[in-house]
Order: C-alpha cells, then sequence, then structure tokens
C-alpha cells in the first residue's frame, strides 16, 4: 500500500496520454492555444505503460486516463487492453470531452473500460460553441448516448461552473431524471496562468480566472434546489456513501425523488479535500505531481528513458514523499490544466 507523508493512501494515478485536443476550452488554454510538444517530448504508450506496471506494483489501482483529449491518441484502445491486464489493477476510467465516443466507447468497452467522465458546461448549442471554441453540442450528447449504448457504467458529467458562462444547471438536472447519468459540477479552479518564479508556493495573477467567476458549492446545491422545487421534483436530498456512485474522488451527490441519476459537487477551493486525497498525476511529456496546485515535478521521462524499474520506483517513492499537506489555496500555475492533464 502507498502511502505519502502524511499517512493518506495513495491509490490513484491520472495519466495524460496527450496534450493534443480536438477542443479549445476557454478555460483550459488561451486563444492562441498552447505550442504542442514534439513527438520525443512525449511518454510513449510502451514508456506509460512500464510506468504503470511499476506503480501498480507500489500500489496504485485505479487508472484514470486523460488529456489533451486522450481519444485522439492514436493506438488508445489496446493501451487500454494492456493497462486492464495488468495485475493489481481494479478498474481504468477515461476523462474525455465525448466528441469521439460515438466511434470508440464500444472498443473501449472491449478493451476493459466501463467508467467514463464526459466534460460538458453548458446545453445551450451557442455557448458550448463558445466555450469550445468551435465545438458541436450534439457531438458530446451523441458521445453521452453511445457511453450508454456500450453499457459504461457510471456515465459522469463533468461541469465546471463558471460565473460568466450561460450554464442552465437546471437543464442538467432534468438530465437526471431521463437515465442514470451523474452530474458534478465543480468549482472553477484557478490552475495555469502563473508567472515562473523561483519559488512554487509564490501566488501569480492568473490570465482567465478570477476570484468573481468563482461559484461557491453552496451556491450551486442552493440554484439547483431552487430549480427542484419550481419545476415540482420536490427537495433535492443527499444521498448515502454506499449509494452514491462509485467513485475515486471527494463528489458528495444529491438527488430528487424518483430520479435515477444523481448530481455531485466537487469543492477544491470552498471545502477543499486535501486531507482525503489518494492521487499522483502523470503528465504526457513524462512529468511527475503530487498535487496539481503545486508546480513541482519529477522527471520520470529521462528515467523511463535511461534507468530501470528500481529508478522508477525511487520516482513514485520522492513523489509520495514531496506531496504536501494541502493547496494553501494558492492561485496559479505554471502550466495550464491541458498541459497537466484534466
Amino acid at each position: 500500500m502507498a502511502t505519502d507523508g502524511f499517512g493518506r493512501r495513495i491509490d490513484y494515478l491520472r495519466i495524460s496520454v496527450t496534450d493534443r485536443c480536438n477542443l479549445r476550452c476557454v478555460y483550459c488554454m488561451p486563444s492562441e492555444g498552447v505550442e504542442w510538444k514534439q513527438h520525443d517530448e512525449i511518454l510513449s504508450l510502451e514508456e506509460i505503460e512500464r510506468f504503470a506496471a511499476v506503480a501498480v506494483e507500489e500500489g496504485i489501482s485505479k487508472i484514470r486516463l486523460t488529456g489533451g483529449e486522450p481519444l485522439v491518441r492514436k493506438g488508445i484502445i489496446e493501451h487500454v487492453r494492456r493497462l486492464r491486464a495488468l495485475t493489481g489493477i481494479e478498474a481504468i476510467a477515461i476523462t474525455t470531452n465525448g466528441t469521439l465516443l460515438p466511434r470508440y466507447a464500444a472498443d473501449l468497452v472491449d478493451a476493459g473500460l466501463t467508467r467514463v467522465n464526459i466534460s460538458l458546461d453548458t446545453l445551450d448549442p451557442d455557448e458550448y460553441a463558445r466555450i469550445t471554441r468551435g465545438g458541436r453540442l450534439e457531438d458530446v450528447l451523441a458521445g453521452i448516448d453511445a457511453a450508454f449504448e456500450a453499457g459504461m457504467d457510471p456515465v459522469k458529467i463533468n461541469v465546471v461552473v463558471v460565473r460568466s458562462l450561460s450554464q442552465d444547471l437546471g437543464g442538467f438536472l432534468r438530465m437526471t431524471l431521463e437515465r442514470p447519468v451523474h452530474v458534478r459540477f465543480i468549482e472553477y479552479m484557478p490552475v495555469g496562468g502563473a508567472e515562473e518564479s523561483d519559488s512554487a508556493c509564490e501566488s501569480a495573477p492568473v490570465e482567465g480566472w478570477t476570484a468573481a467567476d468563482h461559484v461557491p458549492s453552496e451556491e450551486v446545491l442552493a440554484l439547483l434546489a431552487e430549480e427542484a422545487r419550481g419545476a415540482g421534483l420536490g427537495e433535492l436530498r443527499p444521498v448515502l456513501r454506499e449509494a452514491a456512485p462509485g467513485g475515486w474522488g471527494p463528489a458528495r451527490y444529491y438527488r430528487v425523488d424518483d430520479a435515477p441519476g444523481t448530481l455531485g459537487i466537487i469543492t477544491p477551493l470552498s471545502h477543499h479535500f486535501c486531507g482525503e486525497c489518494n492521487r499522483l498525476r502523470l503528465t504526457a511529456d513524462g512529468k511527475l505531481r503530487a498535487c496539481l496546485f503545486s508546480d513541482e515535478e519529477i522527471d520520470v521521462r529521462s528515467v523511463l528513458r535511461s534507468g530501470g524499474p528500481e529508478d522508477v520506483r525511487r520516482t513514485i517513492r520522492d513523489a509520495l514523499e514531496s506531496k504536501p499537506e494541502g493547496h494553501n489555496q494558492r492561485v496559479g500555475t505554471v502550466r495550464r490544466m491541458s498541459q497537466i492533464g484534466g
């Protein structure tokens, strides 16, 4: 069992398989985009698999593949199959914008992946196109359909709540009445935009993010409860942990009476959950991060290319030892979410 310096069990690894994406979401990357890494700067799938094999030996039992958009990575289906075959892996999941799921959902399930999180921040087609800088809402809705048709379970929708966007939270509530979809509202996090500095703990201004755009979870819950009452759906009731959709993160769930789906909230800022953090992150260019809000990274790529399994093991243990107790409300990181892995 892997534990960090504060006694937290670390059993969850998020792996970014690519820095590339077929969308350009406004809170994820700047309008001009980001400069893609060269081919030799990105970990090969074989290198990721070698790292994952050692991580599993160290106590990792759950892996989530992220990006960029992971489904644009060539060879992703067989990559899932090989990761799923690692002894000690309980489950493989993916976080995707959903637009490519009609093409890949059935093959992903055949390879051993059933858990999916789909990013969707609005149900208004015009607003979706604006947020994603050109994406089509109909594509991601087709992706949600494909996930259910392929038998994925659970199917979760991730909604980043940003005050300046038009998001119609009530529309997401109504989705949970139609089928067992689990919608999670995530507080907008100040990741990216920091100027590089010698101090990883030094706060810096964030391009795009402002405190005014942060919507605390209590406000989201109040809006959802008001919407439910106004629609005659009754009260929004907490879901007991044992009845909540299985997950590896900190969401708290609610539902209205007789709804097959649930509504969750994830509160990294208003009620941070650092004391329960169970994860490490591997970026597409081979940097191991122990905390999303810290710029401290350990170079895994060079170790994978010049060392052996024991050297890889040492990087994992170094990351566990360096994992901070909390993010201390830090604002801004040098790398953006698309570069870290969503």
